[in-house]
């Protein structure tokens, strides 16, 4: 696996300089936003704009990457980045800044989207798991560092503006100074969301709910920690906490999905979050049980989003998982898109307690839904679950779209067929001597 992280070194640093721009640039919005007076709703559609620009970004991406490569458009899109939060610095207007939230997020779908199809090419069938959780653990650190940045300046100044083009813009240096050549890779078919919500209706309401919950609290996390009268130190250690509970649960909640029915898992973790939202309201606002039970928060929330991909394959055939990625992201994209105009609005009817209710209630339709499938749908035995590190091997249903190889990985997975597995990674390193 090292051998892989020396050889994609430059990708790991130059993501995780993005990501730690991104985490600086989405709390650093939110909080500026109050602070300029945006109504609560109005913030709340300006933050949705990031997650629409996803959600469209990860459809065309695929196609850009496909004609002019990985590095051009990784350099593209990262100057996009780059331009438009100078754009929110210089002209502080609703409209220009849900404008440019669009475009953030359209770029950042492409990075996304070059950073793990170039993983899933440069990793051999046996480390492409464990690489994957490298650069998970990379992405998730450049976001909580990003909180911690929001110290540095004044939000109420252009510093940090300037401070996220600069880290962005650092990210491009060693993408574009490496030596090894860009992989290239094929469009994977896709699969309707009919289809998919056909194959496993849990999955699909299931993955739509939890991009309610994740909208809501990296859209207006800090918006109700404004509210709430934070300090700018005490709000980047509030958005940590979710990052931080999410890294820190993302592996044993992965071990138990592997050796129990994954939709009871998801039942339980449903709950478990209701009870959190409810035990967090009636906690002292900003000490340190608040902030203890957000890290728990996180940690039970956040991994919600790749249970539901794993609840998903366990459900499709092997030739219908890489195709069924792509709705995957539609409906993630729509539930992430809705969370933050849904919930700003009841935080600006009914007050900011009202951030924590709109998670609640996702996760509650979570619960209420998976209990009612029990009833309807035996459950996929245990020993016929896809083993977790398939799953990573896939990546992100970004990263999934352009992984020419996942259809026969997966299949040889289930069926035990080792010389397949060997005799691919063998052809993959062949390949890759030859490129170089």
């Amino acid at each position: 696996m090292w051998n892989d992280v020396r050889a994609t070194w430059a990708l790991l640093v130059g993501i995780g300089f993005m990501m730690l721009g991104n985490g600086l640039q989405g709390t650093l919005l939110g909080l500026r936003a109050t602070y300029e007076g945006f109504p609560t709703f109005v913030t709340g559609i300006m933050m949705s704009g990031y997650f629409v620009g996803i959600f469209l970004g990860s459809m065309f991406a695929p196609k850009l990457v496909s004609r002019v490569g990985h590095i051009r458009v990784f350099a593209a899109l990262a100057s996009a980045a780059s331009i438009a939060i100078l754009i929110h610095g210089l002209y502080i207007n609703p409209i220009t800044w849900t404008c440019m939230r669009l475009v953030t997020g359209i770029s950042y779908a492409g990075l996304f989207v070059v950073s793990e199809s170039w993983l899933n090419d440069r990793a051999s069938n046996e480390t492409r798991g464990k690489l994957l959780s490298v650069y998970m653990v990379v992405t998730t650190l450049g976001m909580g560092g990003g909180q911690f940045l929001l110290n540095v300046a004044d939000p109420i100044d252009i510093d940090l503006f300037v401070l996220v083009s600069v880290i962005v813009s650092f990210g491009l240096i060693p993408i574009l100074l490496t030596a090894r050549p860009a992989p290239s890779f094929q469009m994977s078919a896709k699969m309707t969301l009919r289809q998919l919500f056909t194959a496993s209706p849990l999955a699909v309401i299931s993955n739509a709910l939890t991009g309610v919950a994740h909208g809501t609290i990296f859209g207006l996390g800090a918006v109700y920690a404004a509210r709430k009268g934070f300090s700018t130190e005490l709000v980047s250690t509030f958005m940590a906490c979710f990052l931080l509970g999410g890294l820190l649960f993302q592996w044993p909640i992965g071990f138990l999905s592997d050796r129990f029915h994954r939709r009871t898992v998801m039942a339980v973790m449903a709950a478990t979050s209701v009870c959190l939202v409810l035990t967090v309201i009636f906690t002292p606002t900003g000490s340190v049980m608040f902030f203890v039970v957000i890290v728990l928060l996180g940690g039970v929330a956040i991994p919600m989003y790749p249970l539901c991909i794993a609840y998903a394959n366990d459900r499709l055939e092997p030739d219908q998982i890489v195709a069924a990625s792509g709705s995957m992201i539609m409906v993630a994209g729509i539930g992430l898109s809705t969370g933050p105009i849904v919930v700003s609005y009841l935080m600006a009817e009914f007050g900011p307690n009202f951030f924590f209710a709109g998670i609640g209630a996702a996760f509650s339709l979570i619960l209420l839904f998976a209990v009612y499938r029990m009833g309807r749908r035996a459950p996929v035995d245990i020993q016929d679950q896809l083993p977790g590190f398939a799953t990573g091997a896939i990546g992100t249903p970004i990263a999934a779209i352009m992984a020419p190889d996942a259809v026969d990985y997966v299949e040889a997975v289930i069926s035990g067929d080792v010389e397949r597995l060997d005799a691919q990674a063998q052809t993959s390193d062949d390949d890759m001597e030859r490129q170089l």
